[in-house]
């Protein structure tokens, strides 16, 4: 296709957001020298508000995969994409409800310090193991899309963009620590929603307004939005999405240290499930945008689809080909789009970055050198975020290789994901499971879903269940078609086309269930836990809900744990027998002896506050 360039004024544009990007990184890393322990630098000081953290989670999920990715779904397969939006509910209130409270009162700063407390340590680095390469892997695709963008729309070099992004990253999330990012991110969030309006006005006035856009959507099948066909091998429907799309999303958000690490750095519970809360309301908005704009692409697009065509190599091309389009007189505004695709990639990547290094300081270097000084901590985590920025950035090279990038985001985190959503459901729901059922249960759930996954990308699936919608090329001034009919697969397995077929939003699902479903029949195996080891704190009793009008029921579920003795404040106040693998907590600050008169309970405002975990590390 023939280059479409940037103007002066789009340059301007895209370079102020990378130096308005980095200008935050500086501020905190001057404004916060004085602090200088790891703890400011990797959770904000625990005295975060909900704000800038919501703003922070959903400019961080929601990266350069979304601005690019979901409007060409919506463009090839339909507007079903917008059930994502049952989706996002279902997970933000079960992680707000059932897994944030656990993580928060626990005043952990890794996820994985939860484990350790509730089983083992060997299952604590084993989740951690498969937490480091799932985001590298993820990461890579992040940022290797908005580099497509930029060669798409400007000629760029492809590699060069690929390094300006992890370097402007590495440098902002290494000198200003957690407080950078989060800022950031709240900035880079209106970049988005800007860059996202734009196109929605500009595509709709040159398609004939929001009208002509629905309609010309519904005759090309666009809208057909409810397909409840139970089939699992079919790649969305109405099932996939809500239900695969829960499990995929639960994994992302409910466990996910770059979720929780946020969570857990505001100054109360209260504000830490706002910021959730707030955050689906941005979810939905951004969601919106990437659909609608899908619709608007495909009404200009109709008689003349430059994928199928040949004018463009991918569909991830797609977008920023369409905004050059239709941004063709408008010097500045490609600049302004191209800065929201990178701006979803530097939240994510610094998010990324940073809760790299906090796993990674907290359950390897704390745990092998338990007394460093605040001084060598923050260097080092420093130097975990430099490593862990040039590791994601080479990871990009790779991304090119994974197909479209929003399957390929989503197929990453269902791999790793479910296992580890049906990790930590097995320690926080079900009492009687033991360390050994915990192991085999993510070796089960890491086989099962790795086995389909990659099977999928060996043997793809055959083409009726997930080919796109009609798409036509009769006005197309150009006729090189690229030809759309995929090569014969000759010598499948008889699994082929049935487990590898599975639809990728299941792959999550797959892991989940399977880790949860090996880990309590090898936990009765092996004899299960008994209840009054485990720290009620450890433990969310959900059987309430179910067995609310029995306490002998109830006791009967919690499996020996002592829900019933008290308050969880009481609890906190009262019980201070860790098991003896937590180590003095750890290592997160906290002397066991302090553990007996935790005062983070506020009755008044009936939440749990940082303060109490504001103790000199010993």
């Amino acid at each position: 296709m023939e280059v479409k360039n940037f103007a002066v004024w789009d340059y301007v544009v895209f370079a102020a957001l990378f130096v308005i990007s980095s200008g935050i990184g500086v501020f905190f890393a001057i404004k916060e020298r004085k602090k200088a322990t790891s703890r400011e630098f990797l959770v904000g000081g625990r005295q975060m508000s909900f704000g800038p953290v919501a703003l922070s989670l959903t400019a961080s999920f929601m990266s350069a995969v979304t601005v690019l990715g979901t409007p060409a779904e919506v463009y090839r397969f339909g507007a079903s994409f917008i059930l994502f939006f049952i989706a996002y509910a279902f997970v933000i209130i079960l992680t707000s409800e059932l897994f944030l409270p656990v993580f928060y009162r626990s005043g952990i700063t890794s996820t994985y310090e939860y484990l350790q407390l509730r089983f083992n340590k060997p299952v604590r680095y084993a989740a951690t193991v498969i937490y480091i390469v799932q985001t590298i892997l993820y990461t890579g695709v992040v940022v290797y899309a908005p580099a497509l963008a930029l060669n798409q729309v400007t000629g760029f070099n492809l590699w060069g963009s690929v390094f300006a992004t992890g370097i402007v990253c590495t440098f902002y999330c290494t000198l200003g620590g957690l407080k950078a990012v989060v800022w950031t991110d709240a900035f880079q969030m209106v970049v988005m929603i800007v860059g996202f309006l734009t196109v929605l006005i500009q595509g709709s006035a040159q398609t004939g307004g929001i009208h002509q856009v629905m309609e010309q959507a519904a005759n090309g099948s666009r809208l057909n939005i409810f397909d409840f066909d139970v089939d699992p091998l079919r790649r969305h429907t109405f099932w996939t999405i809500s239900v695969g799309g829960t499990f995929t999303w639960l994994g992302i958000y409910g466990v996910n240290q770059s979720t929780i690490q946020r969570c857990i750095s505001c100054k109360t519970e209260k504000h830490a499930k706002l910021a959730l809360y707030f955050n689906l309301l941005g979810l939905w908005i951004i969601l919106v945008c990437a659909v609608f704009s899908g619709l608007i692409m495909y009404t200009y697009f109709r008689d003349c689809d430059p994928w199928t065509s040949g004018i463009i190599s991918a569909p991830d091309q797609l977008m920023p080909y369409f905004v050059m389009e239709i941004f063709s007189t408008m010097p500045g505004l490609p600049g302004l789009f191209v800065a929201c695709a990178f701006s979803g990639t530097l939240s994510t990547v610094a998010a990324s970055i940073n809760a790299l290094a906090t796993v990674t300081f907290e359950d390897f270097v704390k745990n092998c050198f338990p007394h460093l000084s605040d001084k060598l901590s923050t260097w080092i985590s420093k130097g975990l975020c430099l490593l862990f920025g040039v590791m994601c950035t080479a990871m990009a090279v790779a991304a090119s290789l994974l197909g479209g990038v929003v399957q390929a985001a989503l197929s990453i985190h269902g791999m790793c994901g479910g296992p580890m959503l049906g990790l930590f459901s097995l320690g926080i729901i079900f009492p009687f499971v033991n360390w050994k059922g915990a192991l085999g249960g993510l070796l089960t759930g890491i086989t099962l879903s790795f086995w389909v996954a990659i099977g999928a990308f060996i043997y793809p699936a055959p083409a009726a269940k997930t080919w796109p919608l009609p798409l036509s090329t009769d006005q197309c001034i150009r006729s090189n078609l690229t030809g759309t009919i995929p090569p014969a697969l000759f010598s499948r397995p008889a699994v082929a086309d049935s487990w590898y077929s599975l639809s990728y939003l299941y792959y999550s699902a797959v892991g989940c269930l399977g880790c949860i479903i090996a880990g309590v029949i090898i936990s009765f195996i092996t004899g299960h836990e008994r209840g009054e080891n485990i720290q009620p704190l450890l433990i969310r009793p959900v059987c309430n809900l179910f067995c609310f009008w029995s306490k002998k029921y109830k006791r009967l579920c919690w499996c020996g744990v002592q829900h019933d003795s008290g308050t969880e404040q009481e609890n906190l106040e009262n019980d201070s027998a860790w098991k003896q693998e937590a180590e003095s907590v750890l290592q997160n600050g906290l002397r066991r002896e302090s553990l007996g008169h935790v005062p983070g309970y506020d009755p008044k405002d009936k939440s749990y506050k940082n303060m109490a975990f504001q103790i000199t590390p010993f």
